[in-house]
């Protein structure tokens, strides 16, 4: 029988589908929740996630895998005790190239995972994002903060169909007695992430890994939080397993300009690649700083991980992933 860390929660004998399960984040859970002693059921289109991501988890007993869109009805047979809807493209690259798959995972999605967690008893997690604070009037950004969002802008596939999502969400907490909770990721990074992601830390290694240039948007001084993924997975589940409805932010409240993190990432990988500066694209938020003290009270969480720390597994996961060696500088530095 396992329990998870600090929340006390008895999971063993228990089972969670995670939608998403084969993305970047999606893998991670998955893989802590296996950890944790609970069977997992993991649905992904595969759209932006990866086989590989899961590959290793196949031969898990615990461990089942379903190919499905989840904008879909889904038919799942056996009981769940957890629902975590994490699918969604989730960088602005790819919610361009896919807005009307966005928009269908977060709404579709949502309302047939609400629907499977309400007919279950079980406990739902949404996966909504910082972005729907949009281009913050607030800084920090704290929970009862409405957003500044532009709703039919480049970016408002993604930032509508969250929000949308946890409007649905509440619904089904305040209407249908569905055990739900909100978590609201800020900029979240690791192994596995591609390096055609489009986020700006693999799109830095990437680049600093083939040579150059970085490219930076606008004169990099618009800010970012960065928060390495085995906390925000720590935090996810402690959400979770509590009885919080949220939302609640999740992220690391180290903020950091772009410049500075081009910089940084520069110096660990290949310090004699060239900056290159282009235009900024439209509504891309200027500010982003998690206020954390709910979580912090009523979960116990905050980041732990530093920086040098996270950006030192996601280059070596991404220089293996690209088939190059590690750079030296970074080897040096370990």
């Amino acid at each position: 029988m396992a329990s998870c860390g600090d929340s006390g929660s008895t999971t063993g004998g228990r089972r969670a589908l995670v939608t998403g399960g084969a993305g970047f984040l999606g893998s991670h859970v998955c893989e802590r929740l296996l950890d944790l002693g609970l069977d997992v059921l993991c649905l992904d289109n595969f759209l932006t996630g990866s086989p590989a991501n899961i590959e290793h988890l196949l031969a898990h007993d615990g461990f089942a895998m379903i190919r499905t869109d989840v904008s879909a009805p889904v038919v799942v047979p056996e009981r769940l005790d957890y629902v975590l809807h994490l699918a969604s493209p989730a960088s602005p690259l790819d919610y361009a190239r896919f807005p009307v798959e966005t928009l269908e995972a977060g709404s579709l999605g949502t309302l047939n995972m609400l629907r499977l967690a309400e007919a279950n008893g079980a406990r739902f997690l949404l996966a909504s994002t910082s972005e729907a604070y949009g281009d913050p009037q607030q800084h920090p950004q704290r929970e009862d903060y409405w957003g500044h969002v532009n709703p039919v802008g480049p970016r408002s596939t993604y930032d509508e169909a969250k929000r949308f999502a946890e409007a649905a969400t509440m619904a089904y907490r305040r209407h249908h007695g569905v055990d739900a909770t909100i978590m609201r990721i800020f900029n979240t990074y690791g192994p596995r992430m591609r390096p055609d992601d489009g986020r700006a830390i693999p799109s830095f290694i990437a680049r600093a890994l083939a040579g150059g240039p970085l490219v930076i948007t606008g004169d990099g001084s618009q800010t970012r939080s960065m928060c390495y993924v085995d906390d925000l997975v720590d935090g996810a589940l402690r959400l979770l397993f509590s009885t919080l409805s949220g939302p609640v932010n999740i992220g690391n409240p180290e903020e950091m300009t772009i410049l500075e993190l081009a910089e940084r990432i520069r110096a660990a990988t290949n310090p004699t690649v060239e900056l290159s500066f282009v235009e900024r694209p439209p509504d891309d938020p200027s500010i982003r700083r998690p206020d954390i003290t709910l979580a912090r009270e009523q979960l116990g969480w905050e980041p732990v991980v530093p920086l040098e720390v996270g950006l030192q597994a996601t280059i070596t996961s991404l220089a293996d992933r690209l088939g190059v060696p590690v750079p030296a500088t970074y080897e040096a530095a370990s």
